[in-house]
């Protein structure tokens, strides 16, 4: 009998899952909104309908699941399944190993989104093949992962690893950690819708004005804006990227990787450009002698990379 792996991507708005067959292929997938707002029992009820929908969809029992294993946002020990905090989501000491496991009988794994995320692509992806890795994933927020010496590194207690809040400039814009001067707060969406609110108050005119109203902007909507060439979401994007360039060139003087991958949703949208404009501009933050041993690239499996983190992580560990 065939043996399959379930694999959760759980965010803030929605949970990516699906069915990962023994040639490591994806083979039904399907997504819903998680509604975080209505409440602890919702969320929980959302992820176990999310598997139970893709056994039924795909025509499975629990009997033929290896296990379930997921990424999700915030603080987690990967070692006890244990969700200390999450920004989006009302987890606080959440014990979502011992719930998911009472509820399917099958084992269950789970560890933090970019840190998964950027183990996908180290183990299937554009990063696959080196030892040293560093990751950034730029969405609404901007999250990171590391790969040292050909292993996941999460710090003490799974807490390491927060390349988004890496301070740049202590007087720059407010984060929503509560620090000034983040990476995060200047290269994510979040730190581009600023910017653009920013440049609305000071009466500039910018089609992005709508997309933002209702909170953070969609992906699409800032590529349409970059393909008009609309002056505002430009400089918001040259912001951002120049900000990750500083962030790049310091990273790549601490810890010498191979390689540097970017994900998220930013640059499944505006990849090639994003990409560009962070390079062109490393050398002027880093060591010449440290840079020329870097490569840059583009997550290779997109929105995919979390599902793979999390089927490398049941491999891990039935393995």
């Amino acid at each position: 009998m065939q043996k399959y792996s379930v694999c959760l991507d759980i965010g803030g708005t929605k949970v990516l899952g699906a069915i990962i067959d023994e040639k490591q292929e994806i083979v039904y997938r399907l997504k819903k909104k998680t509604k975080a707002k209505e409440g602890l029992q919702n969320i929980e009820d959302t992820i176990a309908g999310v598997v139970d929908e893709l056994l039924s969809g795909y025509g499975i029992t629990l009997d033929e699941v290896r296990a379930i294993s997921a990424g999700a946002p915030g603080v987690i020990n990967q070692e006890t399944g244990i969700v200390l905090f999450a920004p989006n989501l009302p987890w606080r000491n959440y014990e979502i190993k011992r719930i998911l496991e009472e509820r399917f009988k099958v084992p269950f794994f789970i560890g933090n989104d970019v840190n998964i995320g950027v183990y996908g692509e180290w183990k299937y992806g554009a990063a696959r093949g080196q030892s040293q890795v560093v990751g950034l994933f730029i969405g609404t927020g901007m999250g990171g992962g590391l790969i040292l010496d050909s292993k996941l590194y999460t710090g003490y207690d799974c807490k390491g690893a927060e390349i988004g809040h890496m301070v740049l400039n202590t007087e720059g814009p407010r984060c929503n950690c509560g620090q000034r001067g983040c990476l995060e707060a200047f290269s994510s969406k979040l730190g581009m819708v600023d910017y653009i609110r920013q440049q609305i108050m000071r009466g500039r005119s910018t089609m992005m004005e709508g997309a933002i109203a209702d909170g953070v902007f969609k992906s699409k909507a800032m590529k349409a804006a970059y393909d008009a060439r609309d002056p505002v979401m430009l400089e918001a994007i040259d912001r951002s990227c120049h900000y990750l360039a500083v962030a790049s060139g310091s990273l790549v003087n601490i810890f010498s990787p191979q390689m540097i991958v970017y994900g998220g949703g930013v640059m499944e949208a505006l990849g090639d450009v994003f990409l560009d404009k962070i390079v062109s501009q490393i050398d002027a933050y880093c060591m010449p002698s440290i840079r020329t041993t870097v490569k840059f690239a583009k997550a290779a499996l997109g929105d995919d990379s979390v599902l793979f983190g999390a089927l490398a992580l049941i491999n891990d560990n039935i393995e």
